[in-house]
C-alpha cells in the first residue's frame, strides 16, 4: 500500500480536529433519549473503511488523544479503543472490499459498542469510580442505537471530504471497466470476433 498523500494527511488531520471540536462543543450538549450521539468513533470507522487499516489506526490514535486532552482524562484510554476501531474497519475494507450501502450502518453500531463497552471495562480495570449498573448498560445500548441512525450520513460526509485525495483502487478500476464493457468477461469470443470482422469489412 502506498503512503497517503500530503493532501490526504492534511484533510484527515483537519477532519479529526473538527470532529472532536463539534462533538465536545455542540453534539455532546444535545440529549436524545437521555444520551448524546458520539461522532468520533463513527468518523474513525468511516476513515478506516475508506483508507485501510494503517491509516485508520493512525487516525484513531490521533483522534483518541484529542478526545482525552479535551476531556482532561488519562491519555491513551480513548486512543487504545479508537486504534482498534480504525484498524478493524480498515481490515474489513482490505479483506472484504465492502460495497454494500448498509455496511457503514453495521460498522457504526459495532464501533460505538466497542467504544462504550471498552471505556467501561478500562475504567473498571483502572479503579475509576464508575459502578456498572443497569442504567449504564441502558445508556450504552441507546447510544449504539442513536449512532447507528446517524452512521450513514457521517460516513457519506467523511467520504465526500477525503475521497478526492484517495488513490485509485485497482479493484474499483476493474469494476468500472466491467460495467463499461471495456474488459467485460461476459463477452463471448464470437462477439469480439464479430466486432473485428465488421470493423474490417467496413
Amino acid at each position: 500500500m502506498s503512503p497517503p498523500s500530503v493532501k490526504l494527511v492534511l484533510r484527515l488531520a483537519a477532519l479529526a480536529l473538527l470532529t472532536v471540536v463539534i462533538q465536545e462543543a455542540g453534539v455532546s450538549q444535545i440529549s436524545i433519549f437521555g444520551v448524546s450521539a458520539d461522532l468520533t468513533p463513527l468518523m474513525v470507522m468511516s476513515v478506516g473503511l475508506l483508507t485501510g487499516s494503517m491509516t485508520g489506526a493512525v487516525v484513531g490514535f490521533a483522534t483518541g488523544l484529542l478526545v482525552d486532552t479535551v476531556l482532561v482524562q488519562t491519555l491513551g484510554i480513548t486512543s487504545l479503543l479508537y486504534i482498534a476501531i480504525g484498524y478493524w474497519s480498515g481490515r474489513l475494507r482490505e479483506l472484504r472490499d465492502p460495497a454494500h450501502g448498509l455496511v457503514p450502518l453495521a460498522a457504526g453500531a459495532a464501533a460505538t459498542a466497542v467504544a462504550g463497552v471498552g471505556m467501561t471495562v478500562i475504567q473498571f480495570l483502572l479503579g475509576v469510580d464508575s459502578p456498572v449498573s443497569l442504567l449504564l448498560v441502558q445508556q450504552i445500548v441507546v447510544t449504539v442505537l442513536v449512532n447507528t441512525l446517524i452512521s450513514l450520513p457521517v460516513y457519506a460526509l467523511v467520504r465526500r471530504i477525503i475521497q478526492p485525495t484517495l488513490p485509485d483502487d485497482p479493484r474499483r478500476r476493474r469494476r468500472r471497466a466491467y460495467t463499461t464493457g471495456g474488459l467485460s468477461p461476459l463477452q463471448s469470443p464470437s462477439q469480439r470476433l464479430g466486432q473485428i470482422n465488421r470493423g474490417g469489412t467496413s
